[in-house]
């Protein structure tokens, strides 16, 4: 078995999941490996050393993961985005389109406060829709996203180019050819 040296190496690859003529990009392999998981969250983090953060958000569900892991080393609050009706108390919503239809995302309405220095964490970034969701909801709350942070990039879906598009800063730590 080969070293694994990069992020990239501990993340493994399912065909035809969820549907025939998808590969998917499982990164549960890399959560499940302390040295990998650490790796990771280490260079989600380097980008951004220095900066001020206050609240780190996750998007469901694999953001919730990754996003407690590095709310826990800046030592700052975590914030998650949920699917719509998975939050108890008073939320605001988005809605975004998906390759097959339309979600809403949504957030406690007090979760985010004006002026606060926000970093978006998720595990993939495809054509963007979630993000762009998580962070209109962090602007319509007066916060400022200061970063979009993923670990698998898939290029040919072109949600690097629409995040950066709306002016965000995005950090993805590898990339995958193909759907």
């Amino acid at each position: 078995m080969a070293k694994k040296t990069e992020v990239k190496d501990y993340i493994r690859t399912i065909v035809d999941f969820p549907h025939e003529g998808i590969l998917f990009r499982d990164v549960t392999t890399l959560f499940a490996d302390p040295r990998g998981f650490r790796m990771a969250i280490d260079q989600m983090l380097h980008p951004y050393a220095g900066q001020r953060i206050d609240k780190v958000i996750g998007l469901e569900a694999r953001g919730f993961i990754l996003g407690g892991a590095i709310a826990h080393q800046l030592s700052v609050g975590f914030v998650p985005v949920r699917k719509k009706g998975k939050l108890p108390g008073t939320t605001i919503s988005e809605e975004y389109k998906l390759e097959y239809g339309e979600a809403i995302m949504e957030i406690h309405d007090d979760a985010i406060q004006p002026g606060e220095k926000i970093l978006l964490v998720d595990d993939l970034l495809a054509t963007g829709g979630t993000a762009e969701a998580g962070i209109k909801l962090v602007e319509r709350l007066g916060g400022e996203i200061i970063g979009c942070v993923f670990i698998v990039d898939l290029p040919e879906l072109g949600g690097r180019k629409r995040l950066e598009d709306m002016g965000m800063d995005v950090t993805v730590l590898c990339e995958f050819e193909g759907l």
